[in-house]
C-alpha cells in the first residue's frame, strides 16, 4: 500500500493558491514548520485529530494557541520533539496536565505527540442555517405533560454526566435508583435549567433541563416525562462547546461554543436558533483573538442578561435578552483566561477564575462593571464554586487550583464586611491539585478533589476541611483500583448526604464507575450507585434552582 505524507498537503494548498484558487492560512513559514514535522500517514492523522480533540482541545485550543494549557503550535512544538513530547504526555506536568499513560497506549501517545507538531487544521465556520437543519424535536411542545407522568420526587433528582457514552443519567435522590439514561451529546461539559430570578416567574423552574456535550449538542430534557420520552429535542449549535444558561423568565437558552467562536440564542421551547454573535475580537492587550472561545455562560439573577465570559480575550460579556433584535452587550475588561466561576450569596456578584493570570475576576452584575480582582495562587479552578460563613472574614469563597495543592479563601460580603471583601482570608494546603469544590448552608464541612495530581493515591483521594477550624479534617480514598479517579461533589436536597464520583479516566462503553455517597455530618460512607459511565459531574435539581453553593 502506498504511504501518502500528511506534509505534502500544504504545498498543493499553496501551489493551489498560486493558480487563483481562494485558499488561506499558509505561509512560507507555515510550510517550513510542516517540512520539519515528523512523518504521519493521513489516516495517523485523522485519528491523532480525534484524540486531540477529545482530550486535549480543551486547554490547548482547536487551534492549539493554547490558554489553561500551554501553546502547541509547531513553532513550540518542534523545538521539543517527538522523544521530550512523548514523556510529557505519558507522565504529565507539574503545572496541572494529567498523566495520559493509563488513558492511551504507547503507540498513541506516539502518535499524539507526532501529531501536535504538524501544522494545525482549521475548521469550518457553523452558520444559522446549518443549527436549524440540524435540529431534531421529539416531542412537540404542545404534547408536553401537565403533570409528572411517574410519581417520583423530581425535585431532588440528580442529573449525572455519564462522560464515555454521551449519555445523562437520571438518579433518585430519594431511592439511589436510576431512573433513565439519556442520551445527549459527546463527553457532556454542563447542564443547566431555569432558576429563581427576581422579578420573574417561571413555572416549575427545574423542570426543563438544558445539556450541552462538547460536539457542540444542546439537548433538552423534560423531567416530567416517563423515562423514554425524557430527551424531547436536540440541536447543534458548535462543532466544540462547552456550556450553556436559560433566561430567567425561561424563553430563551444560550449555548456557547468553543469552535466556532460563538454564542447562539435559542427559543428554551422550541429548541429553534434565533441568533447567532461572534466572540472574535480584540483581547485586553490590544491584540485580536480568532479563537476567543465562550467558557461561562450564567444567567443573572438580579437582571434580564447572560454573563458570557469570552476566555481568551479576558471580557465578561453581559448580554441583555430583553430586545433580541437589538442586542445590547456590555464587554466588562478583566484577565485572561477565563473558564469557570459562580455567584455569592446576593446573586449580585459573579466569581470566575482568570487560570492564566492567577486571579479570581469578580463582576459587578448590576452596575455591570469590573467589581475586583483577587490574586491567588496557579491555574485557580473553582468549578461550581462554594460559599460558606467564616468567623473572621463573615460570607466567604473559595476555590481550587489546578496547578497547585491549595484551596484559596477570599471574603465575598462588600456590604457587611467591607474590610474583608475581595481579599485573601486564609488558605488550605491540599496534598495535590484539584478540580472541585463544594460545600451546603447546612454543612460544617468543604469537600475538594486532588484529580489533577498524577500520583494514584491522591488522584483517588478527597479531603474534606472545617469551616470552623480551617483544617483538613479526614482524607477519604474512594479507590485503589488502577486507572479511576475522584472528582466533583453535589449534596442532596436537604445537605444531609455529599455525592462524589468515581471513575475511570480511560474511554468505556461498559459501565466502568459509581457515585459514593457520604453522610454529611459523620462523613461516613452511606450507599452507593453503581451502573454508571464515567459518572462526572452531577446536579441536584433543587439546589440548582436555588442557587445553593
Amino acid at each position: 500500500m502506498m504511504r501518502h505524507n500528511i506534509k505534502i498537503k500544504p504545498l498543493r494548498a499553496a501551489l493551489t493558491m498560486v493558480m487563483g484558487v481562494a485558499l488561506t492560512g499558509f505561509s512560507l513559514a507555515t510550510m517550513a514548520e510542516t517540512a520539519k514535522a515528523p512523518e504521519m500517514t493521513e489516516a495517523e492523522f485523522n485519528k491523532a485529530k480525534s484524540m486531540y480533540f477529545q482530550r486535549c482541545a480543551g486547554c490547548h485550543g482547536v487551534l492549539r494557541k493554547g490558554a489553561t494549557g500551554k501553546n502547541l503550535e509547531p513553532k513550540n512544538t518542534l523545538k521539543k520533539g517527538t522523544e521530550r513530547l512523548e514523556k510529557i504526555i505519558t507522565f504529565g506536568t507539574e503545572g496541572g496536565m494529567n498523566n495520559f499513560d493509563d488513558i492511551f497506549s504507547k503507540e498513541e501517545i506516539n502518535l499524539l505527540a507526532r501529531y501536535v507538531q504538524q501544522v494545525p487544521p482549521v475548521p469550518p465556520e457553523m452558520p444559522l442555517s446549518l443549527m436549524k437543519e440540524r435540529l431534531v424535536t421529539h416531542v412537540k411542545p404542545e404534547d408536553y405533560p401537565t403533570k409528572p407522568l411517574h410519581g417520583l420526587n423530581w425535585e431532588n433528582f440528580f442529573l449525572v454526566i455519564e462522560r464515555d457514552v454521551g449519555k445523562i443519567a437520571i438518579v433518585d435522590g430519594d431511592t439511589k435508583k436510576i431512573v433513565a439514561h439519556v442520551d445527549t451529546g459527546y463527553a457532556v461539559h454542563v447542564l443547566k435549567t431555569t432558576e429563581h430570578h427576581k422579578g420573574m416567574h417561571v413555572d416549575n423552574p427545574g423542570r426543563f433541563w438544558y445539556v450541552m456535550g462538547r460536539d457542540g449538542m444542546m439537548t433538552k430534557i423534560d423531567l416530567w416525562q416517563t423515562p423514554d420520552k425524557m430527551k424531547v429535542a436536540n440541536v447543534q449549535v458548535a462543532y466544540d462547546a462547552r456550556d450553556v444558561a436559560v433566561s430567567g423568565d425561561g424563553k430563551y437558552v444560550i449555548g456557547g461554543g468553543y469552535w466556532p467562536p460563538h454564542f447562539v440564542i435559542l427559543d428554551a421551547k422550541t429548541m429553534e436558533p434565533i441568533k447567532v454573535v461572534s466572540t472574535r475580537g480584540v483581547n485586553v492587550d490590544g491584540e485580536f483573538v480568532n479563537e476567543s472561545r465562550v467558557a461561562a455562560i450564567y444567567d443573572t439573577p438580579l437582571a434580564p442578561t447572560w454573563l458570557v465570559a469570552a476566555k481568551e480575550l479576558g471580557q465578561m460579556w453581559q448580554v441583555d435578552y430583553s430586545d433580541l433584535d437589538n442586542l445590547k452587550i456590555t464587554q466588562i475588561n478583566s484577565a485572561k483566561f477565563l473558564h469557570d466561576g459562580f455567584y455569592d450569596p446576593t446573586g449580585r456578584y459573579f466569581q470566575i477564575a482568570a487560570n492564566a493570570s492567577n486571579k479570581m475576576v469578580v463582576v459587578d452584575s448590576v452596575t455591570q462593571k469590573l467589581e475586583a480582582m483577587i490574586d491567588v495562587d496557579k491555574k485557580p479552578h473553582p468549578g461550581p464554586g462554594a460559599n460558606w460563613n467564616d468567623e473572621k472574614c463573615g460570607p466567604v469563597g473559595g476555590t481550587t487550583h489546578l496547578g497547585v495543592g491549595k484551596v484559596t479563601v477570599w471574603g465575598n460580603d462588600p456590604k457587611g464586611h467591607p474590610d474583608n471583601a475581595w481579599k485573601v482570608c486564609y488558605e488550605v494546603e491540599s496534598d495535590g491539585p484539584g478540580v472541585f469544590l463544594r460545600t451546603h448552608p447546612k454543612s460544617d464541612y468543604v469537600w475538594f478533589d486532588q484529580t489533577k495530581h498524577p500520583d494514584p493515591e491522591v488522584q483517588q483521594s478527597v479531603q474534606v476541611f472545617s469551616k470552623k477550624t480551617r483544617e483538613i479534617v479526614k482524607t477519604i480514598r474512594l479507590t485503589e483500583t488502577e486507572g479511576y479517579a475522584a472528582v466533583h461533589f453535589e449534596f442532596n436536597k436537604d445537605g444531609s448526604e455529599v455525592w462524589a464520583s468515581v471513575w475511570n479516566r480511560k474511554d468505556s462503553k461498559k459501565p466502568n464507575g459509581e457515585i459514593i455517597i457520604f453522610d454529611a455530618k459523620t462523613l461516613k460512607e452511606k450507599a452507593r450507585v453503581k451502573g454508571l459511565y464515567a459518572p462526572t459531574g452531577k446536579f441536584n435539581v433543587f439546589n440548582r434552582v436555588n442557587h445553593v453553593t
